[in-house]
């Protein structure tokens, strides 16, 4: 159907199913339980050759550009932007916030596949590099930054730790 139509029902055609699918993504990312979000699942878990995060620093140089792409927040939302607590419970939804986050650019990353089936090849191409540029940043840096909050969290808690079982003479 789309493949035969002109140029410009193709773009509006793409634009509407991209805005659609990003649009469906984002609620169903608000209204799911925080508990699809559990850093403890083994989607969040760092693969071996992400070696807790130094992948992307070492390979990718994240640090120089993370801080420079935009974050959404919303009216009551969660800012990623500034550390601002060190509480286990702050961590926590911090942590929490990553995976969501991270869950919701990987979801939109399969409006991709959607363009290159509907779209004549160059077109689709075109669209699902759009997509994924427009996506997988925002994932990176959402796992690279749940992995140094993982860090900062267990060594907290092992600080924690430490502190309740002293004694002192």
């Amino acid at each position: 159907m789309i493949r035969s139509s002109s140029f410009l029902f193709i773009l509006w055609c793409n634009i509407a199913i991209i805005m659609l699918w990003h649009g469906v993504t984002f609620v169903a990312c608000l209204k799911l339980p925080d508990s699809t979000f559990d850093d403890s699942r083994s989607r969040y878990a760092p693969r071996p050759w992400e070696h807790e995060g130094r992948w992307y620093r070492d390979n990718l140089k994240i640090q120089i550009w993370k801080d420079k792409i935009p974050q959404f927040i919303s009216k009551h939302g969660f800012s990623k932007k500034h550390f601002t607590d060190s509480s286990k419970e702050y961590l926590d939804r911090f942590i929490l916030e990553t995976c969501r986050g991270e869950w919701m650019h990987f979801k939109n990353c399969i409006c991709a596949i959607i363009t290159l089936i509907i779209n004549p090849f160059i077109i689709g191409a075109l669209f699902s590099l759009f997509i994924l540029i427009a996506n997988v940043p925002f994932a990176i840096v959402q796992r690279y930054n749940r992995f140094r909050l993982q860090f900062i969290r267990k060594r907290r808690m092992q600080t924690a730790g430490m502190e309740r079982d002293t004694v002192t003479a």
